[in-house]
């Protein structure tokens, strides 16, 4: 196998040649000619630019990644459903047949080559992640968002970290490269992405019956992503029934659909360094069988069909959860990004009830006070409307063993800063032993937590070593509340006062502004 190497002004090319079928590029990407790369580079996918645009939905990522220390790692099996599947890799090599199995394989480089990257992170979420990547961008720096694992940024390793960004230096020696080998009546073929899929009928994954057509291919991180390309139509069927039910009421329906849409469309960017759009779990919106979308489901689909909600013409970031207890969370409550003004903090209820609380919520007292009390709140009948936690040191020592280079159990347990909403922004953990205490903020609070159903609540101490938080909500909190939602929709009101309501001052209508109603 020849290996050569060739550089141009943004990317670091690796071309592999005589594997089999002949040959294709892949490549490492780099911001100059002279610098050792920072990652697999990939393709974008192509740019989201109205609300029917498609969708790359990644239904698996990471495939080949856990190896067992040999060339060969487990396999990837795919099924159909119907007629023959048809797959066809980047060299023209085409394969028909009723089920296709591939294994991943390790091949050898003529010649290693070496990486390099600036990391800043971990980030429990996308937001918090993209907040340190445009202050980068903001020193003249090409910074991408990540998830190797969690959400980091990357960067040049010749670039210079600004002030109160600390960044560590990765590097490493890439000696082999991952590739998918077709396993077929003992005829084997190495095959080069990315790799079309078409399923006339669909394909079964994991249970669930998708319609395609799919695409297998590289990511940042050499290993694979199956993504399927979706019309936004389809995904919203896919997605609708699975965040906020199909029994939902009407005008709740037709609400989530509308944020569906402009949450992928706002959110299109979130995997572009992976050369996909959206992934199908709950870092983006839970994608999944669209058997699930009943008439009901459809109809409000189509009722909301090309309609978003914008702010100065972009798709608003148009968060949504389960449940905000009574009030309303700010963005920058949840995540470290800066306000936004359609998402302000404020009480989820009647204009009779608000009155018996103001905001901001600063003591401890008053949040109480607010948590004993649900009537004239909005969606009170949630299930964790009102919850609360007895956790003891040995559980928090469990949760946060991921953070931890070692095992800790925390002593006490201090709230060091709420937002105007009562939720917690900063949490201190204090340990026995000489080291620092650990302090938590915005949304590593519950991703280290997972007990904790939201950051609003009071903790009081009950015994050594054991706490009781007492909460509201479930999520967190920014945006629409479905039970909220759901409960606005029984008492008749539109989706535009429900839109209002959960985000004042954006705009409902088509987007972009000149585009044609169907």
């Amino acid at each position: 196998m020849n290996i050569e190497i060739k550089v141009k002004i943004k990317y670091f090319f690796l071309l592999i040649t005589g594997l089999l079928g002949g040959c294709k590029n892949f490549y490492l990407a780099s911001n100059i000619p002279d610098e050792l790369p920072t990652h697999w580079a990939v393709s974008a996918p192509p740019l989201a630019k109205n609300a029917d645009s498609s969708l790359w939905v990644a239904l698996e990522h990471y495939l080949g990644a856990r190896q067992t220390g040999n060339d060969v790692s487990s396999s990837l099996q795919l099924k159909l459903f119907g007629e023959s599947l048809i797959l066809k890799d980047a060299n023209g090599f085409v394969h028909r047949a009723s089920e296709i199995q591939l294994r991943w394989e390790k091949v050898p480089l003529a010649k290693p080559i070496k990486w390099q990257r600036q990391v800043v992170g971990p980030y429990a979420s996308f937001e918090s992640a993209e907040r340190v990547a445009l202050l980068v961008r903001k020193f003249g720096l090409k910074a991408e968002v990540a998830r190797p694992k969690d959400w980091q940024v990357w960067f040049s390793a010749s670039g210079k970290s600004p002030r109160g960004i600390k960044a560590i230096t990765e590097k490493g020696l890439i000696e082999k490269a991952l590739l998918p080998r077709l396993v077929s009546n003992n005829k084997q073929q190495l095959l080069l992405g990315p790799i079309e899929i078409d399923a006339p009928k669909g394909m079964i994954w994991k249970g669930v019956v998708y319609k395609g057509p799919f695409r297998l291919q590289r990511d940042a991180y050499g290993s694979w992503t199956l993504i399927e390309k979706v019309p936004m139509q389809n995904y919203l069927e896919g997605v609708v029934p699975h965040e906020i039910g199909s029994g939902a009421p009407f005008a709740a329906l037709t609400a989530q659909a509308v944020l569906a849409r402009t949450w992928a469309l706002a959110n299109s960017h979130r995997f572009v360094i992976d050369g996909f759009h959206l992934c199908s779990n709950t870092q983006c919106q839970v994608y999944r069988d669209s058997a699930k979308a009943t008439t009901q489901v459809r109809k409000a689909i189509d009722a909301s069909k090309g309609m978003v909600l914008s702010w100065q013409g972009k798709p608003i970031n148009a968060f949504y959860h389960a449940s905000n207890g009574g009030v309303m969370a700010s963005a920058e409550e949840a995540w470290s990004m800066k306000p936004l003004p359609y998402l302000k903090a404020k009480l989820d209820s009647s204009s009779s009830s608000s009155t018996r609380f103001s905001l901001p919520f600063k003591k401890k007292s008053s949040i109480k006070k607010f948590l004993k009390f649900r009537t004239g709140s909005f969606g009170a009948d949630h299930p964790r409307f009102r919850w609360e936690r007895k956790i003891n040191t040995n559980q928090l020592s469990e949760s946060l063993v991921k953070v931890l280079s070692g095992i800790y159990f925390p002593q006490d347990i201090n709230v060091l800063e709420r937002g105007k909403s009562g939720r917690v922004l900063a949490l201190e953990l204090v340990f026995k032993s000489n080291r620092n205490p650990l302090i938590l903020r915005l949304d590593e609070i519950r991703r280290y937590l997972p007990q904790l159903p939201s950051t609003l609540f009071v903790i009081e101490k009950i015994d050594k070593g054991v706490w009781t938080f007492s909460g509201g909500g479930f999520g967190h909190g920014v945006g629409l509340s479905q039970a909220g939602a759901m409960d606005l929709a029984r008492r008749a009101w539109s989706i535009e006062q429900i839109f209002r309501h959960y985000y004042p001052g954006a705009t409902y209508g088509f987007w972009p502004v000149n585009h044609n109603p169907p």
